[in-house]
């Protein structure tokens, strides 16, 4: 397969409500959609940087300019068989690990639609349906966000999880725990503690929670060894796992029991498979996280959670969970056992809905 040239567009999307995290709230969310065409097909990718660099050092300017003045160059025209000979033309940039995802997805989609296989096919999933929860950003108080994931049961959603950050925890995670107490609970803090105050979170070990994600910082794996150590619950790592290399390590120093898999944050979903592999044959558990993609993301993960080894909902969730118009023809919805399809056409089994993409891009850069 030879790609001979890309449109890049960098999207702004209206949420259907603002999202809080511990690093900051959000009520429109930018991204970048990746249209490759061959001789005779055109394939779309999505880069999930957005355009503050809280959650990475990635935003949807950095990832324009290394797709526009390197990737890019560094694969059109080139002979290009599988996702594995992709990664080593895009091996030279280090980093910036969104911006390969966006590249490497659009690829996957090509190479479905040349071979007639679904990306979940191509991958080897073994599920028509994926099991997905709910995230649920910070409110107002303990009590709105009560009420806020009351709204998500009542829709469906059979796991939820709510964001953390000092101030806003325990007693958080304790009225949810009160109001649902069989629910499937997870809290997600995004690096918002250090290892000397995220011993305040201890009291969490009594709420039988599914895990607690990412409490220290987003480069860390000793410490949250350290962490891991004072804990019952599970502590999951997303931020922290960039690649396999770095899977491997918080592994063996027992950094966590749960990882959370993102192709955007690990530079493709070939990577995010590599990923899989090594935790299922450690049996150890791993889920889909979420980064309010579009339509074209959200394909690529429920695909990709649909391989054996994620054995945890994800955070995929619905698409009127976050817009109320995508750029894809296809919606995905909830099913009444909080499960959504995988897609079954080919490559990503989504097409784009070309006034919606027209209406929500800011900018369009062509290449060459």
């Amino acid at each position: 397969m030879k790609i001979t040239h890309l449109n890049l567009y960098h999207l702004r999307m209206p949420l259907k409500s603002a999202f809080a995290t511990s690093f900051g709230s959000i009520t429109t969310r930018d991204c970048v959609v990746i249209e490759a065409f061959t001789d005779d097909m055109v394939g779309y990718g999505e880069c999930p940087a957005d355009r503050d660099p809280g959650y990475s050092y990635e935003t949807v300017s950095t990832a324009l300019h290394i797709l526009e003045d390197f990737l890019v160059p560094a694969v059109l025209d080139k002979e290009i068989k599988t996702a594995e000979q992709l990664q080593q033309h895009m091996a030279f940039t280090r980093g910036h690990n969104m911006a390969k995802a966006g590249l490497e997805m659009a690829f996957w989609d090509l190479l479905g639609k040349i071979r007639g296989q679904s990306l979940a096919q191509m991958l080897g999933g073994v599920r028509l349906k994926v099991e997905v929860g709910v995230s649920v950003g910070l409110q107002e108080s303990p009590r709105r966000l009560v009420e806020v994931v009351q709204g998500y049961v009542e829709q469906g959603y059979r796991r939820v999880k709510i964001k953390i950050k000092p101030g806003r925890d325990v007693e958080d995670a304790f009225e949810v725990r009160k109001a649902y107490d069989d629910l499937p609970l997870q809290v997600d803090a995004n690096s918002a503690f250090t290892l000397e105050n995220a011993t305040s979170l201890l009291p969490l070990d009594d709420l039988g929670l599914l895990m607690i994600e990412q409490p220290l910082a987003e480069d860390d794996l000793w410490d949250h060894h350290k962490l891991q150590k004072q804990f019952q619950t599970p502590i999951c790592l997303d931020e922290s796992i960039t690649s396999p290399r770095l899977a491997r390590q918080a592994l063996e120093m027992d950094a966590c029991r749960v990882i959370n898999i993102k192709a955007g944050r690990l530079g493709g979903i070939s990577q995010a498979v590599t990923i899989h592999n090594l935790c299922l044959s450690q049996e150890v558990p791993v889920w889909c996280g979420g980064m309010l993609e579009t339509g074209v993301g959200r394909a690529s993960n429920l695909a990709l959670a649909s391989l054996p080894g994620f054995s945890l909902p994800g955070d995929i969730s619905a698409t009127d969970r976050y817009y109320h118009k995508d750029i894809t023809r296809e919606s995905f919805s909830l099913n009444e056992d909080s499960t959504i399809d995988v897609p079954t056409r080919a490559g990503l089994g989504v097409n784009i809905e070309p006034e919606a993409l027209k209406h929500f891009t800011i900018t369009q850069i062509s290449l060459p």
